[in-house]
């Protein structure tokens, strides 16, 4: 989503159908997406601000980055949870929402994140099918792939990358896994009929503590036991030691911009989906907390903005925002409480810089640098949302927006959001406004926010269905101080 977009909603069942409206004006094209108009209007921002839909009809786009000419450029991701699989694309739009294909990728996705540098676009390729990589492409198309066999085969991909103040390159893994235990919801999500084996990968030798966890597979119905950090159906035995290995699951990456030199930066993050580098030269990463689901499942733990500390351990599987599973806390209900599943923890996880949304998905992220634009030095983060209090997971809907945060204390405020009922999709809510912020990006010269709509994700009883054509390019900008 990643539970970045691992999302399960309850959204109305839509149609397909797909026809032009006539514009509003002010680059505000309105166009009916299986029913869901794209109307600026319906998004809610602070007093002098507004927001005009620069391009519409992409399918499952994720990020949106900029060349030396200021030129816009937007990722489909070719692959969304729902087993959807497609070709990932590198498209160019211009300000007339008019779209051009520059390379198409194969279909080894998600394209999860781009950052443009010195000529080259470099972009993570999530890997569920061959494995994360990491791909330089030239403005004329050209793609050679850098980084590749990256353990990303499972829940959560390759993500990143972004261009450090040293003119490294710095990227993330997520975990195979919600918890550190694979199981049947893994299965579910589909990656476990094709890797049977796979598992995630600690970045250093751990010792467990010999727990396990009993499943039923789902093809037979058989009985299993797992341990953590092993295959589907192998038990783990007390003080037994897994080997680490670089590279490694749910873990942040520095190299040089060849791929070569990869070195370990910091791990224990769940799924790190978004990274950023703050104006004083600090690197920031978004996490996507646990979800209740699996053989080992969580409860109420929220998703959280992080600074990156050379070396740290931030306390996957066994911590949550620096709060230890001691079996007094995270329990779901009707569940028990989650326990350690490590004999020793690597060190101490730091506290976060600040708490997101229970299972807000909150995944891109960037800061505002320009005093014209506004609240200098605060990040902004787009929350892909979930609507879940039937499934578990959460109390009440949550997310579908953009907020921003001040590093300096943590607070969380809401920056663009739906009218009305804030925390629900356009499509839930039958208006024009925000369906699935997945990323969010500040113009060269700062003065406007691109913000990157998924599109429109609805739940059945088997599973996620993604709308194709449904994706949106926003851009904001301050219109008055």
């Amino acid at each position: 989503m990643s539970r970045s977009l691992y999302v399960i909603v309850c959204l109305l069942v839509l149609s397909g159908c797909f026809r032009t409206r006539s514009s509003n004006g002010g680059g505000d094209k309105s166009v009916l997406l299986t029913e869901r108009p794209v109307r600026a209007a319906d998004i809610e921002l602070p007093a002098g601000y507004k927001a005009e839909a620069i391009a519409t009809g992409f399918t499952f786009p994720t990020d949106v980055a900029f060349d030396d000419q200021g030129q816009v450029y937007v990722i489909e991701a070719g692959y969304s949870y729902g087993e959807e699989f497609l070709e990932p694309k590198l498209i160019r739009t211009s300000p007339d929402g008019n779209k051009t294909t520059i390379a198409t990728g194969e279909l080894n996705g998600p394209w999860t994140g781009i950052t443009y540098h010195d000529g080259s676009f470099y972009i993570a390729e999530g890997g569920q099918k061959n494995g994360g990589k990491i791909l330089r492409i030239t403005p004329e198309g050209n793609i050679a792939t850098i980084v590749q066999d990256l353990p990303t085969y499972g829940d959560h991909h390759t993500n990143g990358p972004v261009i450090g103040p040293d003119g490294k390159l710095y990227f993330a893994t997520g975990t195979a896994t919600n918890s550190g235990v694979v199981g049947p919801d893994n299965y579910n999500m589909g990656w476990l009929k094709r890797r049977s084996d796979f598992h995630d990968i600690p970045c250093q030798d751990i010792t467990l503590t010999g727990q396990n966890f009993t499943s039923q597979k789902p093809e037979t119905g058989e009985t299993v036991t797992t341990g953590p950090y092993l295959p589907y159906g192998t038990a783990a035995t007390p003080q037994q030691v897994i080997p680490g290995a670089v590279p490694c699951s749910g873990a942040v990456f520095r190299a040089d911009l060849d791929g070569s030199n990869m070195e370990l930066l910091a791990w224990g993050f769940r799924n790190p989906f978004g990274l950023t580098f703050a104006p004083d030269g600090q690197l920031y990463i978004t996490e996507n907390g646990f979800d209740d689901r699996g053989s080992r499942p969580v409860w109420g733990t929220g998703d959280y903005l992080w600074q990156v500390q050379t070396g740290q351990w931030y306390g996957w599987p066994d911590f949550a925002g620096g709060l230890a599973f001691n079996g007094e806390r995270f329990g779901a209900p009707g569940e028990d409480d989650p326990k350690p599943v490590l004999a020793a923890h690597p060190a101490t996880p730091p506290k976060p810089t600040a708490s997101l949304g229970v299972h807000s998905s909150s995944n891109g992220l960037d800061f505002s640098t320009s005093v014209a634009f506004g609240y200098t030095g605060q990040a902004f983060i787009a929350q892909f949302g979930d609507m879940a209090p039937s499934v578990g997971k959460v109390l009440a809907p949550v997310g579908f927006k953009v907020v921003r945060v001040n590093v300096a204390d943590g607070t969380v405020a809401d920056f663009a959001t739906n009218k009305g009922k804030k925390n629900a999709p356009a499509s839930a809510l039958k208006t024009g406004g925000l369906e699935r912020p997945v990323a969010v990006k500040f113009s060269p010269d700062g003065t406007a926010l691109y913000i990157i709509d998924f599109g429109i994700m609805r739940n059945t009883d088997h599973g996620s269905i993604p709308q194709k054509g449904t994706g949106v390019l926003w851009k904001v900008t301050r219109t008055a101080p």
